[in-house]
This record gives C-alpha cells, sequence and structure tokens, in this order.
C-alpha cells in the first residue's frame, strides 16, 4: 500500500528565484522504457513550482544537490499551480490547503513537508483602519485568490470577531484599497510591504492571520502542502519517494544555511538579508502531528461550507 490514512474530524508570498534556470519543456528527458508492461514511458517528474520567498528554502536545495535536473519545474501561482494538479498536467505540486482537502480522494500529501506557520506567518494580514469588531457590514478588501487565506480571514472574523463584513476582490494596492474599504486582506510581498512600511506609515492597524488562529486555536496553520497525484504514485511510486526526500534534503540545507539564502535573496529583492532571515526561520516547513491537528481543526471548521467534509480523509505518503 502507498499510502497511509490520517481520518481528520474534519497559499503566499513575494516572488524570488531559485539560483539556477529551471529546466523547460524542451529539456524534457529522452522518454526510457517504463516498468514492464507498462504504456506509459519514463520521463521526468512533472513538479509545480512556486517561485516565491515562502518557498526558496524549499527549492533553493535542489540547485545545490543537483536534483533539479531530475525534475521538469513548472512556474506559476500557488492556485494556478493547485488547478494543474487537480487536473493531471502535474505530476508532484504544492496545493493550496483548501484545494488539497477538496480534492484529497484524488491525492496524497508529503510528510513533514508543507508551507505554515505556528504563530505569526508575516505574510497573511489583515490590514484595518478601525478594530475588528467594528468591520460588520463594513466593506473589506481581498487582494488576492488565495482560496485558504480568504478562507481563514473570512471564518476568524465571523466566528472569533462575530461580524460579517461585504467581500470584494480587487489588486493588492493598499492605499487605493483603503480609499474603497475599512480594511483589506493581504498575501505575499504585498503583506509583507504592508506591515512593515504602508500601515505605520498610514497609521493602520495590521493583525497577522497566523497568530490569530494560533491565539484562538492554540495549534499550527498550514497554507499549503505538497502532495502526488494517486494515479502518478501508483505508477512511480520511487520517483514519488525520490521527489519527497529531495525536497526534505533541501529545505534542511536551506534551513541550516538560511543566512546565505536569506543574503542571496535580498540582492534582488526590496527587502534585507536581516528580514528575509527572520521570515524563512518564522514560517513553519514541517507537516507533523500537531500541523495535521491544525488541518482537522480547519477542516471541522470550515469544510461543509468550503466544499469538503468536515471529517475528510488526509493520506500521507509511507516513507
Amino acid at each position: 500500500m502507498e499510502s497511509t490514512e490520517a481520518n481528520t474530524e474534519t497559499e503566499t508570498a513575494p516572488e524570488a528565484a531559485v539560483p539556477v534556470a529551471e529546466p523547460a519543456a524542451s529539456r524534457r528527458a529522452t522518454p526510457a522504457t517504463g516498468p514492464a508492461g507498462s504504456d506509459h514511458p519514463r520521463s521526468r517528474p512533472r513538479v509545480g513550482h512556486i517561485q516565491f520567498l515562502n518557498c526558496l528554502p524549499l527549492y533553493w536545495g535542489l540547485a545545490r544537490t543537483g536534483t533539479l535536473l531530475d525534475l521538469e519545474l513548472t512556474k506559476d501561482t500557488p492556485e494556478k499551480l493547485s488547478e494543474r494538479l487537480v487536473r493531471g498536467e502535474l505530476d508532484i505540486a504544492p496545493i493550496t490547503l483548501v484545494e488539497f482537502l477538496r480534492n484529497a480522494d484524488d491525492l496524497v500529501a508529503f510528510p513533514d513537508l508543507a508551507v505554515g506557520c505556528d504563530g505569526p506567518v508575516m505574510s497573511c494580514v489583515i490590514v484595518s483602519q478601525v478594530p475588528l469588531e467594528q468591520l460588520d457590514g463594513a466593506r473589506v478588501a481581498l487582494g488576492s485568490t488565495s482560496r485558504t487565506s480568504v478562507r481563514l480571514a473570512q471564518l476568524l472574523l465571523t466566528e472569533q470577531y462575530r461580524v460579517r463584513p461585504e467581500y470584494y476582490t480587487c489588486p493588492p494596492d493598499l492605499g487605493l484599497m483603503m480609499q474603497e474599504a475599512e480594511a483589506a486582506v493581504l498575501i505575499g510581498d504585498a503583506a509583507l510591504r504592508a506591515s512593515l512600511h504602508d500601515a505605520p506609515r498610514l497609521g493602520l492597524q495590521v493583525h497577522d492571520l497566523g497568530l490569530m488562529w494560533k491565539n484562538w486555536t492554540g495549534l499550527p496553520f498550514v497554507f499549503a502542502v505538497w502532495a502526488a497525484r494517486k494515479e502518478y504514485l501508483a505508477r512511480e511510486p520511487m520517483v514519488v519517494r525520490k521527489v519527497h526526500e529531495a525536497f526534505l534534503a533541501s529545505r534542511d540545507l536551506s534551513l541550516e544555511e538560511v543566512a546565505k539564502v536569506a543574503k542571496q535573496a535580498a540582492r534582488w529583492e526590496t527587502f534585507d538579508a536581516e528580514l528575509l532571515e527572520r521570515y524563512f526561520t518564522t514560517l513553519d516547513f514541517r507537516f507533523g502531528p500537531e500541523q495535521l491537528a491544525g488541518v482537522r481543526e480547519f477542516a471541522r471548521r470550515t469544510g461543509p461550507t468550503t466544499g469538503f467534509p468536515a471529517t475528510v480523509n488526509v493520506e500521507l505518503l509511507t516513507v
């Protein structure tokens, strides 16, 4: 059996380059003979790549170890990669938590590999002109299509603060958002800029979604997991495990050399190396029992209104 089930009761960030060029589709390996009796020729696994700062420690080490050459990487936004994995256009990819839970029957999650937080996340925030308790009926701008971050913000405002704002989507420009809304939900680069620069200058309140969740539930939060399609796992079990091992090794190497990673990334970003190092070490890249408990709690609270059962089964790759 290729996976184990964990029964539950039941996206985000500035762009940064991996330090080598990604393999283009035209460089795809010449197909070799697949497993005996298989109709599928062997080729590089099609792997999704979020080229954002929050995922940089998961990809940076791939170049150092040489594993990058064994992958056919596809770069896109978290939402687009999630859609491509669900449609079968990718074999392995990061997928936002909400989309993973909606499609859990077709996917197997990689254990000990995720993007999340156990407290502040820094790059998923609500910026507000008034206390959150005063947002009932107010306009709240959603500067991201990230379903997980948006759903978390809505959950916290509704259940923790007992308010039901009027939501609308718009580009993540904080100055423009504050002209039409009382508050805004931001992720990634826009959230970091808002938290560190724009909000203090404009006298706005900043509320970290990860910290709000932790204070409310006492649990970590997972924004995205890495997963493989079950059909691909059945066809290429060793390849899937090798990719999983490669990402774990890349993460560990990157965190061991986090100052170096931050210094290199800072050459191309608007944030200095000290801030980036703090950001990378604030994020939680684990997916263990505590993180799974956070997923269970999120699914229990949101599943029936978000498109998946409150007791959705999360299958983990056996290692």
